[in-house]
């Protein structure tokens, strides 16, 4: 049985990523959520992963503790983690690969925290380049393969690494032209996606470097978490 390592639902875009795509997926596994907590988590994460870092996923003697990896270990047992045609499993991967290495301004300054509404206080050149850019390759991508998923037919684990941008959308009102604004609320609508929606609001847990940033970026409009 596969084990899956996250920490809180609220803030963590990386675990949400290997999660719904088991879930959506229907691979088995179990869950465990570590919180975070103020300060380094390093000491409390490394007793499961090895750097210190969620999401890991273990199986048997087996460790994954990336969360592009671990998409890359699932597919080798469940080949529709990809696309099954040749071309879109190409610009599946380019894309997700593209995510998990950039829009460093997206994710520093649009944090994920799925029970808050906020209203920036700016949106500048860098983070209007990435918001630009993650519409342009939505569009592309349900444009070239006819959607309704990013890579076609099914979802398979691009839409599963843009996954916590369709919550960032949400959180921060963010405006996406043609197609894209109707695949983010498609992805907010599925089963997976709502069930880890109400899980994280209903998380006690609040890890202040996480609500510090939210505040320096923007205004919270609403908090909608468990009091």
């Amino acid at each position: 049985m596969h084990t899956l390592y996250i920490a809180n639902k609220n803030y963590s875009s990386w675990s949400l990523r290997p999660w719904v795509l088991m879930s959506e997926l229907g691979i088995p596994f179990e869950e465990q959520v570590v919180a975070f907590n103020e300060g380094s988590n390093w000491e409390a994460f490394r007793r499961f992963s090895p750097n210190g870092r969620v999401p890991c996923l273990r199986n048997g003697d087996t460790v994954v503790w990336d969360s592009l990896a671990i998409a890359e270990y699932l597919a080798e047992a469940f080949p529709a983690v990809w696309p099954s045609e040749r071309e879109a499993r190409a610009w599946a991967r380019c894309a997700a690969a593209e995510m998990h290495s950039g829009f460093g301004t997206l994710r520093e300054e649009c944090g994920m925290n799925c029970g808050l509404r906020v209203t920036l206080h700016a949106i500048g050149p860098s983070l209007r380049r990435d918001i630009d850019r993650v519409a342009e390759l939505w569009n592309e991508g349900l444009a070239r393969f006819g959607g309704p998923f990013l890579a076609g037919k099914t979802f398979t684990a691009v839409d599963a690494f843009f996954a916590p941008v369709a919550f960032r959308v949400q959180t921060y009102g963010l405006a996406l032209p043609g197609a894209a604004a109707d695949y983010a609320a498609r992805m907010l609508a599925l089963p997976s996606m709502q069930r880890w929606y109400a899980a994280a609001l209903a998380e006690r847990w609040r890890d202040e470097a996480h609500e510090r940033e939210i505040r320096h970026y923007g205004q919270v409009r609403e908090d909608l978490r468990a009091a």
